[in-house]
């Protein structure tokens, strides 16, 4: 198919750029039709159109994409997506859903297929959203990590409704509402934080408004005002529900915490160059705003880390070399205003390593048919990706030793290569 301007992604949102001048000429013939070269007035050469650089990085793009479809093929949901991101500049490396279309013959697929999943699509996150009310709660001081919520055994009667956790759980501290991903738990820090301020931190980790990616068709979400919240809603949002968010703008959210409380605006194209890949234009790393300060995202990243040891929701998440941060979500889906028997979009956020996070990976499927907790099933997609990853990225092991100054001597003088951390791991 053969398009002389942009009609979808980026090459739509970029059509100025890479479509190039058209040259003209103003001159003066005999007549026979040949120029008459000393009377011509303008010649304006035609100019080739700019190239988009983006920041995808096509091994991590196939990762991503393998590890979805053998994910589509085992669980059969109705779509699934994932996305990584570099947390400090916001760099996009990868983002796909399936299913997709072939752009050289679009008719072939039908219209779902078209859409950007991860942008253009809203549902409830489901537990994902526990951090951003106890980030929140955290950094006005509300509460501590080691304050302690009764999580009333998986039964709180509020508002004329009973809210449920997926295990009965007593007494848990904050940390460990993360831990063990308590409904409850998350519910009463949301009512003793406030509307007001739990409304204030939901937009200000960009809850409510577009992300600013360079795509067409991207979408809100649904943030309610504060005037037409109900009296539930100061516990059901904190739980995930009564909100709905893009799949990408819930992995901003949790790359705000991996970037020390600092959300940064997602970033597609990395640069513009002429056909002799002269960079013509650069596009740095744009900073939002600071959601929460560096020692809450600190406190984040403890709790985060807790989640996928052998007491958390996601221990198939774990990596062998690397110490992993994340959340899991199951948000049961609703359908003409009720809860729709068996159908989830179950999610796991994730970044690595903890403490200096290189990369945070989302994965999210849509109504997966076998299986539905995001720890059982998204999980295992989030590990599989990363360590790939972290092989092709050559991320230092955390576990691994620097090599002795003796040892590196020794290496240098039987020149020999020294032995780095990352090599041995192999």
């Amino acid at each position: 198919m053969i398009e002389t301007s942009g009609k979808d992604g980026i090459e739509w949102s970029f059509n100025s750029k890479l479509a190039g001048v058209r040259g003209w000429r103003v001159t003066e013939t005999d007549h026979q039709r040949r120029e008459l070269v000393a009377l011509r007035e303008q010649d304006v050469e035609a100019r080739d159109g700019l190239n988009v650089v983006l920041t995808i990085d096509s091994v991590i793009q196939h990762i991503v994409e393998s590890a979805l479809a053998e994910a589509m093929d085992k669980h059969s949901p109705i779509s699934i997506s994932g996305i990584a991101v570099r947390p400090r500049t916001g760099e996009i490396l990868a983002m796909a859903t399936l299913p997709n279309f072939d752009p050289n013959n679009p008719g072939d697929s039908s219209n779902d297929a078209h859409r950007n999943r991860a942008i253009a699509d809203v549902a409830e996150p489901g537990s994902t959203f526990k951090i951003v009310v106890v980030s929140g709660a955290l950094n006005d001081g509300t509460v501590r990590l080691s304050d302690t919520f009764d999580c009333e055994h998986g039964y709180f009667h509020f508002a004329g409704r009973v809210l449920h956790d997926h295990e009965s759980c007593g007494v848990l501290s904050v940390k460990q509402i993360i831990t063990r991903s308590s409904n409850i738990g998350a519910a009463k820090i949301g009512i003793k934080m406030g509307p007001p301020r739990l409304y204030d931190y939901i937009r200000s980790f960009g809850f409510g408004a577009r992300t600013g990616i360079p795509l067409q068709g991207e979408v809100v979400g649904l943030v309610r005002p504060l005037k037409n919240w109900f009296k539930v809603s100061i516990a059901q949002i904190p739980m995930g529900q009564g909100i709905a968010v893009t799949r990408l703008q819930m992995t901003m959210a949790m790359c705000a915490i991996a970037n020390k409380g600092v959300l940064m605006r997602p970033m597609l194209v990395d640069r513009l160059e002429d056909r002799e890949h002269n960079v013509v234009a650069k596009y740095p790393p744009q900073r939002l705003r600071q959601v929460i300060s560096e020692s809450t995202a600190k406190s984040m990243v403890e709790a985060l880390k807790t989640v996928t040891s052998s007491e958390g929701t996601a221990p198939k998440a774990a990596l062998d070399h690397y110490t992993v941060a994340g959340k899991t979500g199951t948000a049961q889906k609703f359908e003409h205003g009720e809860l729709a028997r068996g159908k989830y979009f179950a999610s796991f956020i994730g970044f690595f390593p903890a403490d200096n996070p290189e990369i945070c990976i989302s994965v999210t499927m849509d109504e997966p048919k076998q299986g539905y907790y995001g720890g059982q099933i998204a999980a295992p997609i989030f590990k599989q990706i990363a360590e790939r990853v972290a092989n092709y990225l050559n991320i230092r092991p955390e576990d691994a030793e620097e090599p002795s100054a003796s040892d590196t001597l020794a290496a240098l003088l039987d020149n020999r290569p020294v032995k780095t951390a990352a090599a041995r791991s192999q």
